[in-house]
């Protein structure tokens, strides 16, 4: 758990915010965000200025942009993000350090990343616009043409967050300008060089002026930008507490689309008849992969009785054998993100024990040699499996963020289905037996966006959708589907000829 990395020089120099086509300079500055990696708090990334008044500047630019990119024709706006596409595809080695060293994430996870985000523009193109095609029903009554066409909504602002900073904004940024919507981005304010660089991507691909604008801050001015009379939709992923706060500042906006990606609190039910090896593997890495930084990551683990004892011995022994250390030496697990959400962490281990679980691997903060927010991994062993007492615990309750587990024992599937819907989160599960019709039963009854069958809540594919219930999102399920958000049907009958009128309604006693 050591580090060898020696400090790189910055790849990137911050350049204001990329407003109607072209960079600019911060005008009245608010504020300064000053980014430190969490994975060495001596590796300065840079200084990012921050003003309210570029929130007008960008969503006058957004909304001018959008009467002439609606009209642009679908093949156009796709040839300008292929080019988007090929860009972010020639940043890749820059990129990927950029979001390993910003929000600490290890090497072979930011590759990934930014693969997955060449690969959405292909997806969308190819498979999320079929669900906004427009139809046409000849003949839907007597003389009548019936018709649905499609049409972008206006100006989205999307809101980005840190855990992937590129490849969930960029999973609405992308249909949201496929589907002739213009965009104003706000990244996290723990990433905003890697906004820097899809801004910068956008600029190298020719995408026309006000189309696509990036406007760094913090909390303020994403408010500001969510209220914006000139925006007509909210792109958002984040924590629910955010999410919430977003839907509560547009109550008086009833018209503005929110398209809310939240958080989880996710299942894994190991069966007796699963295959253990298999089930340990994917559970041990759905829970700590990220440092347990994404909404699916596994954090609940419910095992039949007759396994729990022998399945509970090997995850405890096979979680101290994670690598932790700096981002560029590629471990399995990097750091938190901050000092905030290493405390928080730290704090809930200790609710958990106060709560009654038996913390059978208590998580501390790691010197890896490196000055960074390292934690290692914590188990935790519910023993009360009553409903009373897992509804009302805050442990079992709380999306953690941080790579922490449950593990539950349970007799029935009654009792396991019970157990991982009696939260307040419904985002992802997962189901381990070798039996397809447990399976399929199981999946009948539990309350999740996602179910899995002998997979892991996390890897979760882009040409399916991607979202959850209860706290976990608002029925706008991202992925392959966030073309459906971008745009709005509209229903049209259609009379080329009309004839004259044969007969009259009852009542009408015209001559």
């Amino acid at each position: 758990m050591t580090t060898k990395t020696t400090k790189t020089p910055n790849l990137i120099e911050p350049k204001g915010n990329y407003i109607g086509g072209k960079f600019v300079d911060v005008r009245d500055v608010m504020g300064e965000i000053v980014v430190k990696s969490p994975a060495d708090l001596t590796d300065h990334m840079g200084s990012y200025a921050y003003s309210y008044r570029a929130v007008d500047d960008a969503t006058v630019a957004a909304r001018e942009a959008f009467n002439s990119w609606r009209r642009t024709k679908p093949a156009e706006r796709a040839e300008l993000l292929k080019r988007y596409r090929d860009a972010i595809k020639k940043m890749e080695p820059r990129l990927s350090e950029v979001i390993a060293r910003e929000v600490g994430k290890p090497m072979w996870e930011a590759r990934q990343e930014v693969a997955t985000m060449i690969n959405k523009v292909d997806v969308t193109l190819n498979d999320g616009l079929k669900a906004v095609a427009d139809y046409e029903i000849p003949a839907i009554m007597d003389n009548t043409f019936g018709a649905c066409r499609f049409r972008p909504h206006g100006v989205f602002v999307v809101i980005g967050p840190f855990n992937f900073p590129g490849h969930l904004a960029n999973g609405h940024i992308v249909p949201a300008l496929a589907t002739g919507n213009t965009v104003i981005f706000k990244p996290s304010e723990k990433s905003p060089g890697v906004g820097q660089l899809m801004a910068e991507a956008i600029h190298e691909a020719g995408f026309p002026p006000g189309v696509f604008n990036l406007v760094q801050g913090e909390r303020e001015v994403g408010r500001r930008l969510v209220v914006s009379e000139r925006v007509d939709g909210v792109l958002f992923t984040g924590s629910y507490e955010v999410g919430l706060k977003i839907k509560q500042d547009t109550l008086q906006q009833s018209w503005k689309l929110l398209a809310l990606e939240m958080g989880g609190k996710n299942s894994a039910l190991i069966l007796d008849d699963a295959d253990l090896d298999w089930a340990l593997y994917e559970t041990l890495t759905g829970a700590f992969i990220t440092a347990g930084q994404r909404c699916s990551s596994t954090s609940r683990i419910m095992i039949h009785k007759s396994l729990f004892d022998s399945f509970v011995e090997r995850f405890h022994q096979r979680a101290k054998a994670f690598t932790i250390g700096h981002p560029l030496d590629n471990p399995f697990m990097g750091p938190l993100i901050d000092a905030n959400a290493v405390e928080k962490y730290l704090k809930f281990v200790g609710i958990a024990s106060r709560e009654g679980c038996d913390v059978i691997m208590r998580g501390k903060q790691l010197d890896v040699g490196s000055q960074g927010h390292y934690v290692t991994p914590s188990v935790c062993l519910v023993r009360n499996t009553s409903m009373s007492s897992v509804k009302k615990s805050v442990y079992q309750q709380t999306e953690i963020f941080g790579p922490n587990v449950a593990i539950y024992p349970f007799e029935d599937l009654g009792e396991a289905v019970e157990l991982a819907n009696a939260t307040h989160y419904g985002l992802v599960f997962s189901v381990f037996s070798k039996s397809r019709e447990k399976y399929e039963k199981l999946s009948e009854d539990l309350r999740a966006g996602l179910i899995n069958w002998n997979r892991s809540t996390v890897g979760a594919s882009s040409r399916l959708p991607f979202g959850g219930l209860k706290r976990s999102g608002n029925h706008f399920p991202t992925a392959v589907s966030a073309s459906s958000y971008c745009m709005y049907p509209v229903a049209s009958l259609e009379v080329a000829e009309p004839k004259p009128v044969s007969s009259l309604p009852p009542g009408l006693n015209w001559s």
